[in-house]
Order: C-alpha cells, then structure tokens, then sequence
C-alpha cells in the first residue's frame, strides 16, 4: 500500500510538531506493509527529490507565504498530479488552503483522508474568503482525523452536522527514542523546568519570564523562532535570572535535556498548540508536564492530577506555583512521571500509532464508494 501524504512543509526545510507528526505515522506503518511519500512545497528545493529513513520527500517550489499559507506554481501542480496517480490513499495535513486547491482542481482517483491539526485561529479575515474552499475540501474526504477526543469535542468545524460523521478520532505518537540510551538522570545535577519547542506566539512563553520571578528553581528554554529576540528582552527587562535560553539544539542535546529535567512546562495559551509532539517526548521519558487549560490535545496527553498539573491560560502566578509544587515535591514528580510514561506506552506509542492509521488506510481502500460532498 502506498500512502501520499500532503504537507505545507517538511524536514529538512522547516521543524515543527506537525512535520513530527507526519515523519512518526511514516515511520509507524512501515511494518505493516505501508510505504509512505511526501508532497510539500520548499523555499529553496535545490534537489526536488530527496529521501531521509526510506522516505521520498518530493518538493516543489514556494513562491510566496502570505498568512504562513506556502503557495507554489505550476509544476508543484504537475507534480502533485503524477505523485497522485501512483498512490493508493492521499493523506492530507489541514491547515493548508494550497493543498485544498490543489486536491479540488485535480481531483485524484485515489481515496483521500485528511488529518485535522489545528483549526485557523489568526486569520480571521482570510478565512472568511477561505470557508467556502475548506468546507468543499473537508466534504470531499473519506475520513476526517482528530488528533485528541478533546478537540473533536472543542472544533467548531469537527462538530459541524456536515462533517461530523466522517470524524474519527486518531491520537498522535511517536516511536520510543529513548528506552536504550543512557542520559543523565536530574539528581545528578541542578534541578530545572524544561521549555522546548519552536519559539512562537502561542506558545506563553511571556507567561513563563513573568512566573520565573517567583519560581524557585532553573527554568530552560532550548528552541528559536518568531518570538525570539522579543523574550530575550523581555527577560533582561524583568530581570529575571532563573532563566537559561540554550536556542535551537540538535536532536542529542534535545534528548539530554528533557531525560535531565524535573519536568517539562508547556504554557501555551491559544488553540494553535492543537497537541504538543514535545508532551509526548516528555511522557515517553517519564516526566511530569506542566500544561494549560486551552481546550486541545494537550490536555489529553497531560492528564491534570495523574501525569501532571494543568492551570489557567495566561496566569503567571498559577505556572509559578504549579511549577513550585514539583521543585518541592520529589514523591508527587515520580508519581506523575510514573503514570506519564504508562499512558504513552498504552495510548501514545509507535505501535498504536501504526496499527490505527493501517487500519484506516484499509478502510479507506476497501470501502466500496468513496464519500462524496454533499
């Protein structure tokens, strides 16, 4: 079976939750008889092939990016329109506008699903003039994946009664990195919280300098992005000196960082975090998470009270304390690392992730009509 999957972007150009995502159901369905390809668009794609695990990443050019929707030319049409013909199910990853008009224009004969990341929180505008082309997209599928129960029962688009039925409810996961290494554990050295991910609006990361003040421990930020020139000043400004910003890091300083830490702290305010990849690395590890309350997956990965603890959006003196109760608590730390690790092994692991996306493969392959929009 041969599975096409449809990306805004990918590794190597760009990192991000949703190119993990992507690369870990890839990488789940292999031993289940799946090969996987990817159609995304590149900035600079100076080799238009290029492969990485067994996977082909087939990129065409981007020529512009207006609202971080990457639009490319005719021959990412062309392209699009011979990778189709040779693919048993097309695997689409929403939001992206270019992959709807691609799909709706060429119209493949191959069964087509879609996965459901995030709904379009900014453009409030744009997606105005959008609605009518994502509503014909979304009814064209066969199968719609939410990533969390939380958010099918969240989205105003998955609960929709035109859609509604053609949901399924599909977490993310991610193959176990860790079970063979050897880090250092945090007794072996200072004690901190751990931040890690691309350093982005929504992350609250302004919430997390404003609680560093009353925190009593190291507090870690490894990434770069959009925001970060904006939190360095804002760290020197408050004068907050808890705070350690390491940038980006490489996949093995990523690795040793969160085996070291007390835990991890996710303070992202708005729906845009529809998950967070990073949870899981946490959980796989066995760590306790810190999170909030924003209505997505992060709190179905992050169960408060049994993996970690879940707090208000945007209040710095409610992560202060949460983050506080873990410095000073070593028994509760196991408790919740304990009860993470088991809940990525039974819900989040390689192995539920490939069986389950497998089998909706061959559901969509063997299903007798293809749905048809209303």
């Amino acid at each position: 079976m041969k599975v096409l999957h449809v990306s805004r972007t990918y590794f190597p150009d760009s990192e991000g939750g949703i190119q993990e995502a992507i690369h870990q159901i890839c990488d789940a369905v292999r031993p289940h008889g799946v090969t996987s390809t990817i159609f995304c668009l590149s900035p600079q794609p100076e080799a238009t092939l290029i492969s990485s695990e067994d996977i082909e990443i087939w990129r065409s050019r981007s020529f512009a990016a207006p609202a971080s929707c990457d639009l490319g030319g005719p021959d990412a049409w062309r392209l699009f329109s011979r990778l189709v013909k040779t693919h048993d199910v097309i695997h689409y990853h929403f939001p992206w506008p270019f992959a709807d008009l691609l799909h709706l224009t060429v119209r493949p004969q191959a069964r087509a699903i879609l996965t459901y990341h995030s709904d379009i929180v900014r453009q409030v505008i744009l997606t105005k003039l959008y609605t009518p082309m994502m509503w014909a997209m979304l009814q064209s599928m066969d199968k719609i994946v939410s990533t969390s129960p939380v958010y099918t029962q969240t989205s105003p688009i998955l609960t929709d009664d035109r859609v509604k039925d053609r949901v399924c409810t599909i977490p993310l996961g991610m193959k176990d990195l860790y079970q063979a290494e050897n880090y250092d554990t945090p007794s072996s050295r200072e004690p901190y919280f751990l931040f890690l991910g691309v350093l982005r609006y929504y992350k609250g990361l302004e919430s997390l300098i404003k609680a560093s003040q009353k925190v009593r421990g190291k507090i870690i930020i490894a990434g770069s992005g959009p925001e970060e020139a904006k939190l360095h000043n804002m760290t020197r400004l408050l004068g907050s000196t808890n705070i350690e910003f390491r940038g980006r890091v490489s996949d093995e300083e990523k690795r040793r960082l969160l085996a070291g830490c007390l835990g991890l702290v996710l303070p992202s305010h708005q729906r845009s975090e529809a998950f967070g990849m990073v949870l899981i690395e946490a959980a796989m590890l066995g760590k306790p998470m810190i999170s909030c309350e924003i209505g997505t997956g992060t709190s179905f990965v992050n169960i408060d009270g049994e993996t970690g603890i879940v707090v208000e959006p945007n209040n710095p003196a409610a992560l202060a304390t949460a983050m506080n109760r873990l410095f000073e608590d070593g028994v509760l730390v196991r408790q919740y690392g304990s009860a993470a690790r088991e809940r990525y092994r039974k819900i989040f692991s390689a192995d539920a992730l490939g069986r389950a996306h497998t089998a909706l493969y061959r559901e969509s392959i063997h299903s007798v009509t293809p749905v048809q929009g209303n």
